[in-house]
């Protein structure tokens, strides 16, 4: 096991690959993070191939960049997150994260909230609200459309709809981007609305039977085909979301 970090000194040694052709990224990372932490960085750059071979070989890893303090091996960047408690240790590392929804999240509802703030004077208006429902879809959908495929697959695990008419899975992306910008910019509301209601009523049922009911455990395809979002709330709450959204502006353009 490597040193505590309070009992290592203030030297480390860092091997990564500097080429002609490629410099690694994961060397620069570990520079940067060891500087960081206040250490003289000793660095030794990996020129060629050949070199690089024969320093695996001899310490016997299997990749660069290595970084040594006090004489221990931490390891690649990752271990060297580890060691300085930025990451918890790979045994207790989860497989599912929140963090691609959160960070959506925040940032539509700050965009709503600036929006609101340009166009009434205040941040904190009904059309702010209505704005983070519609730029929230928006921006899952572009998360969906960087790989309609992938995302479409992971789709089929738990939709209804899709399990039965499988282009359903390529075609709600588009939807889901379509009510979202009509819903911004309050066009073609009655377009808008119906697609918002049948697209998230479809999803917060499908979400409620796999999740709740049949007890699956899932990744959501919310935020795209590569999403490590767990199926559940988070997902549940898209489809609601949609769905009420569709349902509030319906009757809104009913109302007048």
């Amino acid at each position: 096991m490597p040193r505590d970090i309070t009992e290592s000194g203030k030297t480390a040694v860092l091997y990564r690959m500097v080429m002609p052709e490629h410099t690694c990224p994961f060397g620069l990372k570990s520079k940067d993070l060891l500087e960081r932490a206040g250490y003289e960085v000793e660095d030794h750059h990996l020129k060629t191939r050949d070199e690089t071979n024969a320093f695996m070989e001899k310490h016997g890893v299997e990749t660069t960049p290595q970084t040594f303090i006090a004489g221990d091996r931490i390891g690649g960047y990752d271990d060297l997150r580890v060691f300085f408690h930025k990451d918890p240790p790979k045994e207790e590392q989860s497989d599912t994260s929140y963090q691609p929804v959160i960070a959506i999240f925040a940032c539509t509802a700050l965009l709503a909230l600036g929006l609101s703030l340009h166009q009434y004077g205040t941040p904190f208006t009904l059309r702010a609200f209505e704005w983070f429902i519609s730029l929230s879809m928006v921006v899952l959908a572009i998360q969906k459309l960087q790989d309609v495929e992938q995302f479409s697959t992971m789709f089929l695990n738990y939709d209804l709809l899709a399990k039965r008419w499988v282009r359903y899975g390529y075609v709600y992306p588009f939807l889901e981007a379509g009510a979202g910008i009509l819903m911004t910019a309050g066009a073609l509301i009655w377009l808008a609305s119906p697609v918002a209601i049948l697209i998230g009523g479809i999803g917060a049922v499908s979400v409620f039977k796999a999740v709740y009911i049949d007890r699956r455990e899932l990744k959501c395809a919310c935020v795209g085909g590569s999403s490590n979002v767990p199926l559940g709330f988070v997902s549940l709450t898209e489809s609601v979301m949609m769905l009420v959204m569709g349902l509030w502006m319906g009757l809104k353009v009913l109302a007048f």
